[in-house]
């Protein structure tokens, strides 16, 4: 079984992509969203978040504190190292687990916005980059979050890798830029990935 991995800049529409992968029946692993479930669910994770950043982390019903937990870690360099070094294990034991529930296909989807070149300290046969303009990405996320200021989304932004960096450890690039089509660019994907 093949392990493909997905990613691209904020608004870029890898979302898109994947939701057009699961349509195809191809199992789609989302790691933002399982680090998110990991958090409020996970009683170990939970254990050394609240150790590492303090009972503020959680609200008193138990929730992970999302824009708390944000607010001292991105201003605080060696804190987010510490807090990926406690999710970032759980994540891939996860991921792992689910990996082997589905080894019967052909391949499985792994998304993330962070990722290394396939085969870089990861278990990835591959990676797809999806890529569109910068402006057209800042026009998504205006539309997606209208509550991002600009220099919110320009942070983010600049936070993330280049999309020149990203095109380095890309296999297969799809262009998401609403003048080429993205459909067929998916399906000629998933014919080659789904060929034993």
């Amino acid at each position: 079984m093949k392990q493909i991995g997905v990613t691209g800049g904020i608004g870029s529409g890898k979302s898109i992509v994947c939701q057009v992968f699961s349509a195809l029946g191809v199992p789609v692993y989302v790691a933002d969203d399982r680090a998110k479930w990991l958090t409020d669910q996970d009683p170990v994770l939970k254990a050394d978040i609240i150790r590492l950043l303090g009972t503020d982390a959680y609200t008193p019903e138990g929730k992970y504190n999302r824009p708390w937990v944000a607010s001292q870690v991105f201003k605080n360099p060696d804190l987010l190292k510490a807090l990926n070094g406690l999710v970032h294990p759980r994540v891939m034991t996860d991921t792992m687990a689910w990996v082997e529930q589905h080894r019967s296909l052909p391949y499985v989807i792994k998304e993330a916005a962070l990722m290394k070149a396939a085969g870089d300290h990861n278990t990835l046969d591959k990676v797809v980059v999806v890529q569109a303009p910068i402006q057209l990405r800042i026009e998504r996320i205006r539309q997606r979050d209208p509550q991002r200021s600009n220099s919110e989304i320009q942070a983010i932004i600049d936070s993330q890798m280049s999309d020149a960096d990203r095109a380095k450890i890309a296999d297969y690039m799809l262009i998401n830029d609403e003048a080429s089509l993205l459909l067929p660019q998916i399906v000629a994907l998933h014919e080659q990935f789904s060929a034993r």
